[in-house]
């Protein structure tokens, strides 16, 4: 079992830095004039996507608590 948490924390850590990457990739589109409008809303979803995940990984890592 402890393999597997190993396994989510790692994929976690690479989703975050690809979630950062995307943040500085949007940054430097919204900068350039005439704006790639295309590619920014395809970054936008992409970025999206991978905080779904993020969210759902970290989740998945908490214990259930029974009340």
């Amino acid at each position: 079992m402890d393999l597997d948490v190993e396994a989510v924390k790692a994929r976690l850590e690479s989703l975050k830095a690809e979630h950062r990457d995307l943040d500085e990739a949007i940054a430097r589109l919204t900068d350039q004039v005439p704006a790639n409008n295309l590619g920014l809303q395809r970054l936008k979803k992409r970025k999206l996507a991978i905080k779904d995940l993020v969210a759902k990984l970290e989740n998945s890592l908490l214990p259930d608590i029974i009340a």
